[in-house]
């Protein structure tokens, strides 16, 4: 099976900006530098990089309740990927949901872009929903990713450059077209 070229989407693709003050590349590699200060193992890393992989290829506002960039960039990335990575990508918008409704806090804290796509995506996610989800074994991960994603969105933020990330994206996906220098 031929690889993924992630780089190469992020490097066509990443300068596109999603309603927020930093690009698709800018909050990918601020989501995965955060993973990586917190101490992520290289799943998690991984996911935090690509939970938004999904908005390179289809177009902006898609998403709603029962098919969202989640789901997409999880089938995106599923073949290349141990199942947890996928299944964080795939929960990252549950996630969010889920906060959303056990947290006013968080909610109150969402950029106007992360409230309008909330609404897209079915709004905070029902008791039964909650329940479901908190049950599976990597729903703290998808949590944390969450939370790294609504953070990742400083136009300030000093990140690795997404070269540093090319060793990590070639174990999974195969040559990377950045070099890494």
């Amino acid at each position: 099976m031929a690889g993924l070229d992630v780089t190469a989407l992020l490097g066509t693709r990443g300068d596109a900006h999603y309603g927020e003050a930093v690009t698709q590349r800018d909050h990918a590699l601020q989501c995965a530098t955060l993973a990586s200060r917190a101490g992520a193992d290289d799943e998690l890393v991984l996911a935090a990089l690509l939970h938004d992989l999904a908005h390179l290829v289809t177009p902006e506002g898609r998403d709603t309740a029962q098919r969202h960039h989640g789901h997409e960039g999880a089938a995106l990335v599923r073949p290349f990927v141990p199942a947890r990575v996928a299944w964080i990508i795939e929960h990252h918008v549950a996630a969010k949901r889920y906060l959303c409704a056990v947290d006013p806090v968080y909610f109150a804290r969402l950029s106007p872009a992360s409230v309008q796509s909330l609404r897209a995506q079915g709004g905070p996610l029902a008791a039964e929903e909650q329940t479901a989800l908190a049950a599976h074994p990597w729903f703290a991960d998808a949590l944390r990713v969450r939370r790294w994603d609504e953070e990742a969105k400083d136009p300030e933020a000093k990140v690795r450059a997404l070269a540093a990330w090319v060793p990590l994206l070639e174990k999974y996906f195969g040559p990377q077209t950045v070099s890494r220098a």
